[in-house]
């Protein structure tokens, strides 16, 4: 009986001690198994506080009314900006409307820059389909020397300020689009995967694939980096590279920031020659946005939102060494099309989890203000 008794008490105390054990098991799988998903579609986390925190909302600056411009410090008002105080636009009924000039930085689009096809880090790491194929990342080619980059992208319309009822004149906001709305996939366009098929929409390629068209991009990137990009060298994406193909190859140089800006600007430039994109500057579009075949690259400017978003950067007060107080709202926390990322990106990745990357794309517009919401 006591042998019994003893095997009894045995048996009961595997019981309690295994099934706590099991429990952690499972447990521990079932993380494991939520963190490798993150690690493939990560959470931009940007539903929340982040939709204001990490937009860098100094990049309004400058602004220009009445054909004057107001906080000018850098000098970033395009080439071709409109001189004019006055204009006119056509109303409701087709008469001329008098009104007066005005033009800002507007947060416009959002463009996710991903490894894993459909995933939407915007959308809180959500996948769209869960059979995919066309996988990117940064991939290691032997044998030749070179390294090999590929991502698809979503591209978002995100009038922030009209969201937020601060500029509502159809004029003022290119495309009519007031709300976060899905524009554009890659992953449904074979042109972007597929060199060939790319040829046919941008054929003006051949002519920049030498190493003299490839140089002349280190110009732009010294103008690009000190001021802002140079217009006449239309075919460079200045420091990240040549702007062509329209299509998500390129020859890696291992640096995440710069691969995905560079992707990034060639789908600016892929939507300007389909007729997806507008210009929205100068004298011929202060009434409504113009198709522009060709990236006006001045107009644009980049902030970083995920992995780490470059709008941290701010800091509204500092004290120097007198112990007197300063006001910085002008910070700079955006970046032209270009410029190099060992000033604004390099530090912006995070191994695994950050590899992904989401630009909030700001668009220099101007309009013409009557006074007429619904115009």
């Amino acid at each position: 009986m006591r042998i019994i008794f003893t095997l009894h008490v045995c048996l009961a105390c595997l019981v309690f001690q295994t099934a706590p054990l099991g429990q952690d098991v499972t447990t521990t799988e079932t993380t494991q198994a939520i963190d490798a998903t993150k690690l493939l579609c990560p959470d931009a986390d940007f539903w929340g506080k982040k939709m204001l925190t990490d937009v860098c909302w100094s990049c309004l600056f400058p602004v220009r009314l009445l054909g004057m411009t107001i906080f000018d410090e850098d000098n970033d008002i395009p080439d071709g900006a409109t001189e004019k105080s006055f204009c006119t636009c056509s109303g409701d009924e087709g008469l001329p409307m008098l009104g007066i000039t005005g033009g800002a930085w507007l947060p416009a689009r959002l463009i996710e820059v991903v490894r894993k096809p459909y995933c939407s880090p915007i959308l809180g790491g959500t996948s769209f389909n869960s059979g995919v194929r066309l996988w990117g990342g940064h991939k290691e080619v032997e044998g030749d020397g070179s390294d090999k980059t590929y991502y698809n992208y979503h591209y978002w319309a995100f009038p922030l300020y009209a969201i937020l009822q601060l500029f509502v004149q159809n004029n003022c906001n290119a495309g009519g689009l007031r709300n976060l709305d899905m524009m554009y996939m890659s992953e449904l366009d074979p042109t972007w995967n597929v060199d060939e098929l790319a040829f046919f929409m941008n054929p003006e390629a051949v002519v920049f694939a030498n190493p003299l068209a490839v140089a002349a991009c280190m110009v732009d990137c010294a103008t690009t980096t000190a001021s802002m990009p140079m217009t006449s060298l239309f075919w460079c994406a200045g420091c990240w590279g040549n702007l062509y193909p329209f299509t998500g190859n390129i020859a890696s140089d291992a640096s995440a920031p710069r691969d995905t800006s560079l992707l990034t600007a060639r789908v600016l430039a892929s939507l300007h020659r389909k007729a997806l994109a507008h210009k929205t500057y100068g004298d011929d579009a202060l009434c409504s946005g113009q198709i522009y075949p060709m990236i006006p690259k001045q107009q644009y400017k980049l902030s970083t939102l995920f992995p780490l978003a470059e709008a941290d950067s701010e800091h509204f007060e500092s004290t120097d060494a007198s112990g007197v107080i300063h006001s910085k709202i002008l910070d700079n926390c955006c970046h032209w099309i270009g410029e190099s990322t060992f000033k604004w990106g390099e530090h912006r990745t995070i191994p695994g989890t950050g590899e992904d990357y989401v630009y909030l794309i700001w668009r220099y517009t101007e309009c013409c203000l009557t006074g007429d919401n619904d115009h």
